[in-house]
């Protein structure tokens, strides 16, 4: 998964570090993080959250030899039914800026552009510096 990671969001922020990112969303046990296999190969993986009224997408990722044959919207659609069985009655994801690329993979799965602002901040208690 972190090569996978690696090659297709190139994180260099330390709190975006994959096996980090990995190793806390596994800690929830949750069961909201999902890996695609071709083989003994991670081709693809989703992660999802929950806070009882709302989901969240995260680190929807594939392979670029698997691309352009429905896996990221495979994945997209059963982190949406695990988050339906939950009782979620609207998913978000953020995107960055200007990656019309990824607004276009998501808006034939239903996914619209609204007019909110996003607001992040790191907890230096967590090892995050701020």
């Amino acid at each position: 998964m972190i090569a996978l990671w690696q090659a297709v969001f190139g994180y260099e922020a330390p709190h975006n570090a994959p096996a980090l990112t990995i190793d806390k969303k596994l800690a929830l046990a949750d069961r909201l993080f999902f890996v695609a296999l071709a083989g003994d190969s991670v081709v693809g993986t989703i992660m999802a959250g929950y806070d009882g009224h709302r989901g969240w997408l995260y680190s929807v990722a594939v392979h670029p030899s698997h691309r352009q044959q429905g896996l990221g919207a495979a994945l997209v659609t059963h982190a949406e039914r695990a988050l339906a069985a939950r009782g979620c009655v609207k998913v978000n994801l953020q995107i960055l800026a200007g990656n019309q690329a990824v607004a276009a993979f998501y808006a034939p799965l239903g996914y619209a552009v609204e007019p909110r602002i996003s607001m992040g901040k790191l907890l230096a208690q967590n090892g995050h510096g701020g």
